[in-house]
């Protein structure tokens, strides 16, 4: 396999695992957050559902200019709004990854705000930290999800809410 392939297994996989955990949120708690410090489900929930989008623009763009650019995320108020926006964001991720062929991976991608540069990286590693983010955001989910007392699906094999289901 070459790394787009790798890349696009990583994130089928990634993608199943997470909508299972998106699948999970009661519309009745999108604005519900553990600590002042946290986001709401909302926020977060709307933030994991974009993330596939960043590999689409980390692949069509040379960066992100939080000063200049016109990034916004949906307003999702609803856990079907919620499934159809991470639906059209994995498919547009999906569509420029496999698009995509190895030398444009190891272009240089910079996440800016104006002259302030936050990261600067190949194409290939940023895709990387986005796949990163998608599993770190969802944990945090599961985390949330866990203190609403919501049974929460295991990632890579069952939860203790699935296993206690099966006993």
């Amino acid at each position: 396999m070459n790394i787009i392939e790798l890349l696009l297994k990583e994130l089928d996989a990634e993608v199943a695992n997470t909508r299972k955990m998106l699948e999970r949120i009661p519309n009745d708690k999108y604005d519900w957050q553990p600590h002042v410090k946290s986001m709401t489900i909302r926020r977060l929930a709307t933030h994991l559902a974009d993330l596939p989008n960043w590999i689409a623009m980390t692949l069509t763009t040379a960066e992100l200019d939080f000063a200049t650019s016109d990034w916004k995320e949906d307003v999702i108020n609803n856990t079907g709004e919620l499934l159809s926006v991470f639906e059209r964001s994995v498919v547009n991720g999906k569509a420029q990854l496999e698009k995509a062929n190895e030398a444009t991976l190891q272009e240089i991608w910079t996440m800016r705000s104006g002259v302030q540069i936050y990261f600067q990286s190949t194409k290939y590693e940023f895709i990387r930290i986005t796949i990163a983010q998608i599993i770190h955001h969802r944990a945090q989910m599961g985390v949330f999800l866990r203190l609403l007392n919501i049974p929460i699906p295991g990632p890579y094999g069952p939860s203790a809410d699935e296993m206690e289901f099966a006993a």
